[in-house]
């Protein structure tokens, strides 16, 4: 088993390792300006000035991990530069422009093995990846469709890959890097979560919703109407009118014996986890994913069809039977904790990409 505490670990992007392991991790941002950063306790924004000692970073001996969570797009990108120069921090004169060069530097040869973390909602690979799919032992994404040929459709065509295509050794190479990621619980979230028996145990309302509707996936403004047609009908949904604090959202969403998680912008949602981990079952449309470690149907989660009249008939199927969701709260609660901590997806991604390759002495 690897000692997780001699490792010294690099990660380019939005912390994420940094938060998990942070005195094993050496973090250049790229959410953190220069004021907001901490580089006594490794924790640096990506900037002319730290891009050397990145680069010193990622040759260094030693090393063990490299952690890349990349920007959505290139530096050079048109979307990227103005969302640098227009938005509220340059405006305030904290712009983050150069942020999205840091990956870049791992175009360059490095000591240790890449993992790159794609927590997108995208169910893609912007073709400004490719080289870090053709460098990384590992790429771990999140919306990864079952046909993993898909995610190379945003390459500047309009169609599927083709059979050519999927033929090429490069790209299988490529797909044969692929792992799925977990959301997971939410950075953060583990000190607000009820831990009490009693916390979890009371029951004030059938389902809890809480989540956009107008802006977001057409399965949420279907299903929203079931749920309205359930209120009307005496089941207590509970959906509240205002934004709620952290904890207090924690604590509603503990005393509905389910919780409706349909996917937003992706199907793979933090409520799916929190619902579980707050003692309650989440109701989701069936994955449209392929999952790490997922949520089995009928033992921690409930699935229904996106036809309608199928969140009604799901509904009202797991009302019926309140000791089985008893039990399958406590089954999901369990596995949410052994498996969609952040500290358990990062092991996960550790584990995973050691293991495909033993690190050489001195490689």
């Amino acid at each position: 088993m690897l000692d997780l505490a001699s490792l010294r670990i690099v990660e380019i992007g939005a912390p994420f390792f940094k938060h998990v392991f942070p005195a094993q991790t050496q973090c250049f941002s790229t959410i953190h300006t220069r004021a907001e950063a901490d580089p006594a306790n490794g924790l640096h924004s990506i900037s002319p000035r730290t891009l050397p000692a990145l680069y010193r970073a990622l040759r260094a001996p030693g090393l063990a991990l490299i952690i890349c969570r990349p920007t959505f797009y290139a530096p050079w990108h048109w979307q990227w530069l103005s969302r640098a120069l227009f938005s509220r921090r340059a405006l305030s004169g904290r712009a983050l422009l150069t942020g999205a060069f840091g990956q870049q530097l791992l175009r360059l040869p490095v000591r240790a093995p890449i993992a790159v973390l794609d927590f997108e909602d995208f169910p893609g690979i912007n073709r400004d990846r490719y080289f870090l799919l053709a460098r990384c032992r590992c790429y771990f994404k999140r919306e990864l469709p079952p046909d993993r040929w898909r995610l190379f459709m945003p390459r500047g065509q309009h169609n599927l890959p083709s059979r050519r295509f999927r033929r090429l050794p490069r790209y299988r190479a490529w797909i044969e890097k692929i792992r799925p990621l977990s959301l997971g619980l939410p950075l953060g979230s583990l000190d607000l979560l009820p831990t009490t028996k009693m916390e979890m145990e009371e029951k004030t309302a059938d389902v809890f919703f809480v989540g956009d509707s107008e802006s977001s996936s057409t399965i949420r403004q279907r299903g929203l109407r079931e749920l309205m047609a359930l209120r009307e009908q005496g089941l207590v949904i509970d959906i509240p009118e205002t934004r709620l604090a952290p904890r207090e959202f924690y604590q509603r969403l503990a005393h509905a014996r389910l919780a409706w998680s349909p996917e937003g912008l992706g199907w793979d949602c933090f409520r799916h986890y929190e619902s579980l981990a707050c003692g309650t079952v989440p109701v989701i449309n069936q994955p449209l994913i392929e999952r790490h470690q997922p949520l089995i149907a009928g033992e921690h989660a409930i699935y229904y069809d996106p036809e309608p009249g199928g969140l009604t008939k799901a509904i009202r199927a797991a009302l019926g039977d309140k000791r089985r969701l008893q039990m399958m709260a406590s089954a999901g609660r369990e596995h949410v904790f052994a498996h969609h901590t952040p500290e358990a997806i990062a092991r996960y991604v550790i584990d995973t990409t050691l293991a495909e390759r033993p690190l050489e002495r001195g490689a």
